[in-house]
């Protein structure tokens, strides 16, 4: 099953270049290491956005679990990177309760770049 209403997912700036782009963050710092290391830049995160959309709208959800907000999706699968390597990613989708659009949650790196 693909993410509900995939066409209409979204990625706020703030999580682009807040946490997953930006090695000072307290958090999200190991996480944007691997998406630094893997190309990814703080002067270009619109590629990373457009690489999670893509993976949100051609990958198979792997989990759902209820949240505050509605519910949330896991959704597994590779990047396309700028370095031209592919990295496999853990996202998270957070879909209301009333239906529309999936808001991005954060992401997981799977791997570590050798």
């Amino acid at each position: 099953m693909l993410l509900p209403n995939h066409a209409a997912a979204y990625v706020e700036d703030a999580k682009l270049i807040d946490y997953l782009l930006n090695a000072a963050h307290p958090r999200g710092g190991d996480k944007a290491y691997v998406f630094l290391r893997y190309g990814f830049s703080l002067d270009r995160p619109e590629e990373l956005r457009l690489a999670l959309l893509k993976l949100a709208q051609s990958n198979d959800v792997v989990s759902t679990r209820p949240n505050r907000d509605g519910i949330s999706f896991v959704v597994d699968g590779q990047l396309a990177t700028p370095s031209g390597r592919f990295l496999m990613v853990r996202s998270v989708w957070s879909v209301p309760r009333a239906g529309g659009a999936p808001r991005f949650v954060s992401a997981y790196p799977q791997a570590r770049p050798a």
